[in-house]
């Protein structure tokens, strides 16, 4: 259904650093980085499906938005476990830990954060443990 999700960054260095750690245990590289346009891209190339963190084309500040979120994929739970740890090691912060939610589904298994630029996130495995 999508092609990319892109999201703002105030610092591409700072927002890539983190992508790369954070992309790392779901096996997604980076495939593209333009410092110079101000975006780095990472999972598969055109026509996607892929992350797409940029600076603003407006020069104004990134911010994120109210109710906004964008969910990565798990094959398993300590893939989720794993995406969490580098988002906090790395200038994440924590907004849900993982665990399950069940309110979603019998194996929902997810963990919510923010990256450095206060963008929600989440990485979630539908399978059992």
């Amino acid at each position: 259904m999508f092609s990319y999700v892109a999201v703002g960054t105030n610092d591409l260095p700072r927002a890539v650093r983190f992508y790369d750690a954070v992309l790392a245990p779901l096996g997604h590289e980076r495939c593209d980085l333009d410092l110079a346009g101000g975006n780095a891209t990472w999972g598969a190339g055109d026509p996607g499906p892929h992350l797409w963190v940029t600076t603003p084309f407006d020069g104004c500040a990134a911010v994120p938005g109210n109710g906004t979120m964008f969910s990565l994929l798990a094959a398993t739970r300590a893939q989720v476990r794993a995406v969490y740890q580098a988002a906090v090691e790395n200038g994440g912060t924590d907004a849900g830990a993982p665990g399950l939610r069940p309110q979603y589904g019998p194996d929902f298994f997810a963990a919510y954060l923010r990256d450095p630029d206060g963008n929600k996130f989440n990485a979630v495995c539908y399978g059992a443990e």
